[in-house]
């Protein structure tokens, strides 16, 4: 395999052109390649090559498509973001609520191994999160001013104050752990199963980190599937070999978890603006059809009844 070698931005422009993109302001073209990077650009390409090998554009599709896909993305993924956030700040307040009330408010209290479930099998896991929690207390908490006020203070941190340094892979992992009352209460509280939050606390947490570093969102697929649910039977999702094809490990199974963990208000503002990115892109698609988009997404042709439901 030939190496990957430097490229000067008029390369690049050229590189497009011979794969049939139609660029009609050359300028443009590189100032934007030079500010977004071409490899990342390039990564939302497949949606508007041919159906053969030759790996070339849609005859006609211009940098403009290429480029309102790339913003789509991004605005897309701007949303969910801050939806996904109010989810963690959420889950994290619950989280703190229960285990305080249970167990004190004292590391040395709430953080007694005692507290989580005994199994054998969990002994090690138990242990280990333990420790990868208060690692993060001693690493992040100084930098930050209520949990640095407490631990010179008072020499503790209250899990309420301390769930702002946990981060929300490893609030997803002690999900896992707990005993299976606490874990109940938190799961009533979402009107959801157990094993259903401990599938989509984990998707939630690799979703954060994938808008975090400004990954390709839109056609992101999941290696976990979440459990069918009741908006699969009423959307009427067709299935495949006895599998919904819809809303199982793709971003319309995100926008499901997001419908279970949302305010119904924040969930409607979520959907409302996420219609209008899609309704923005597809005003400037011309050689390619939304639903080509849609179908990416794993988003059903009804996907807009999940606001009402």
């Amino acid at each position: 395999m030939a190496n990957k070698v430097f490229k000067s931005i008029e390369e690049q422009v050229e590189i497009l052109r011979n794969k049939g993109l139609v660029i009609e302001d050359d300028e443009y073209v590189k100032s934007i390649l030079l500010r977004e990077n071409y490899f990342f650009l390039m990564g939302y390409r497949h949606s508007f090559l041919k159906k053969d090998a030759s790996r070339k554009f849609i005859e006609g599709t211009s940098f403009n498509e290429l480029y309102s896909l790339f913003m789509f993305d991004r605005a897309f993924r701007n949303i969910i973001f801050k939806n996904i956030l109010i989810v963690e700040n959420n889950y994290k307040s619950i989280f703190s609520y229960v285990l305080s009330g249970n167990y004190g408010y004292k590391e040395k209290d709430y953080l007694n191994p005692s507290n989580f479930v005994q199994s054998e099998d969990k002994k090690s896991q138990v242990s280990d999160l333990i420790r990868k929690l208060k690692r993060q207390y001693r690493v992040n908490g100084k930098q930050h001013g209520a949990t640095s006020h407490y631990m010179v203070n008072y020499g503790y941190i209250p899990l309420w104050i301390g769930i702002k340094v946990i981060s929300f892979g490893l609030m997803s992992e002690l999900y896992s752990i707990l005993k299976s009352e606490d874990a109940s209460r938190i799961a009533k509280i979402y009107n959801i199963e157990v094993k259903s939050l401990e599938v989509f606390l984990p998707i939630l947490a690799n979703y954060r980190n994938l808008c975090a570093h400004e990954d390709i969102l839109f056609d992101h697929f999941t290696q976990r599937t979440i459990p069918d649910n009741i908006y699969h039977h009423i959307l009427n999702i067709p299935k495949v070999d006895g599998e919904y094809v819809n809303g199982k490990n793709d971003i319309f199974a995100l926008i499901l978890i997001l419908k279970h963990l949302l305010t119904p208000a924040d969930f409607k503002l979520m959907m409302n603006e996420i219609n209008y990115e899609i309704d923005r892109l597809k005003g400037r698609l011309v050689h390619i059809d939304v639903n080509v988009i849609y179908e990416k997404m794993g988003f059903p042709i009804n996907y807009k009844d999940i606001m009402y439901l």
